[in-house]
């Protein structure tokens, strides 16, 4: 393999895959989200990471954002519903300045509550500003429909109410709970010797405490449900799907092929094909497929005016059937590998997107895959695997479908 893991005594790993480039790409991965925050604490995981940057045992918020900005570096941060990313580019000369700064923010930040009751204003516009953007808002919407009264239907945003209620002792509670040092892996893709990065990986990360707590992640039921919301808005916006195969599923890799050929990246899927450049109903048209340990979402999204809606559900609807009822050929599916083949090892391209994506993987499946590794499975997918995943998945008496349709103020 073309990387190599530290693993420090206090459980935390450093993933280090070497690169010739004068630019370094760093992060830190830890494995927690929003699912798993406390009942009523919804959007706190998200808040702690907008927090993370604003106040430490040895630097203020403007020392912090200038850090690494005073070289020319990059250095931002997301949540996700099952992990928190902080990620820096830096020239390779600086990269002690991006570990140093993860090891500040990670395990000494302060989180004052003069920064909380200011960080909630922001995230309350946050939450606003996707409000007031009806094909966001109707995914995530979508997902509470897919796991209704289970942590993974929960915003990442949370709500203007549960934001506005947290205090401080919930930040350090969830802390003590879920950032697990065994679950926390850092990753480097630069210029360096193995020795220079084992050497600088223990002098940062050796003297932070070994946190072992983990709670128990419960799996989500499902049942398909239909609804349809009024809304304040032009078009019609329209997300049908289901619950999906999880990470470690040995079907994930046909559904994540089966996705690209429906509604996947590029213009050649087929809805994109179909529903507008056939008959230019809809602008945009998607499919999309996010595993999870436990489960998965599979969903389709479109956007169109209110009286082409119907037809392009049908539409939709058409072309899972034809998936159900027709078994691929082996040169369309053939096609298909060389598509998905391509777009993964063009995505090696973006360093930063690869060595989170690695560090990610070591933290499921204790191991990152190579490319070589990747191909063999898609090229090893049947037409008869194809057909076997589009019955499961596009069901249609496992089907969820929710709709924003204009109001009749509009």
């Amino acid at each position: 393999m073309d990387y190599e893991v530290f693993t420090l005594p206090n459980g935390i790993r450093l993933l280090f895959k070497p690169s010739t480039s004068s630019v370094s790409h760093a992060c830190i991965v830890i494995n927690t989200g929003s699912r798993d925050e406390p009942e009523g604490k919804d959007g706190l995981a998200h808040f702690i990471e907008h927090l993370l940057f604003k106040k430490t045992e040895k630097r203020s918020t403007g020392q912090i954002l200038n850090y690494l900005e005073a070289v020319g570096g990059d250095l931002n941060a997301y949540t996700t519903k099952e992990y928190t990313c902080i990620h820096a580019s830096i020239l390779n000369p600086y990269l002690r300045k991006a570990l140093d700064l993860f090891e500040d923010l990670v395990f000494h930040s302060l989180f004052p509550i003069k920064e909380m009751d200011k960080e909630k204003g922001v995230v309350l516009d946050e939450i606003a500003s996707y409000q007031d953007q009806p094909e966001e808002a109707i995914q995530d919407d979508f997902e509470d429909l897919l796991f209704s009264g289970h942590a993974l239907g929960r915003n990442i945003l949370g709500t203007p109410e549960s934001v506005a209620a947290f205090e401080q002792e919930d930040i350090f509670s969830f802390l003590k709970a879920n950032y697990n040092t065994e679950e926390i892996v850092i990753g480097v893709n630069g210029n360096y010797t193995s020795k220079e990065i084992s050497r600088l990986f223990t002098t940062l990360f050796d003297k932070v405490p070994a946190n072992l707590n983990k709670p128990e992640r419960t799996a989500p039921q499902y049942s398909p449900v239909t609804r349809s919301v009024e809304k304040a808005i032009a078009q019609t916006h329209c997300v049908i799907g289901n619950q999906a195969y999880s990470i470690y599923d040995e079907k994930k890799t046909g559904l994540l092929l089966l996705n690209n050929i429906l509604g996947g990246n590029g213009m050649s899927s087929l809805l994109n094909l179909t529903i507008r450049e056939k008959y230019g109903i809809a602008y945009t048209i998607e499919s999309n497929y996010t595993p999870m340990c436990d489960s998965g979402i599979f969903s389709i999204y479109f956007g169109t005016d209110a009286e082409k809606s119907d037809r392009a559900l049908k539409l939709v609807h058409k072309q899972l059937r034809l998936l159900r009822e027709n078994k691929m050929s082996e040169l369309t599916l053939d096609r298909a590998k060389k598509k998905i083949n391509g777009q993964i090892a063009l995505g090696e391209d973006n360093r930063m997107g690869l060595i989170i994506g690695m560090c990610k993987s070591l933290i499921d499946h204790r191991r990152a895959e190579s490319l070589e590794e990747i191909f063999a499975r898609i090229n090893a997918i049947s037409p008869a695997h194809i057909l076997e995943i589009a019955n499961e998945i596009f069901d249609p008496a496992k089907i969820s479908t929710l709709t924003f349709v204009p109001n009749e103020a509009e």
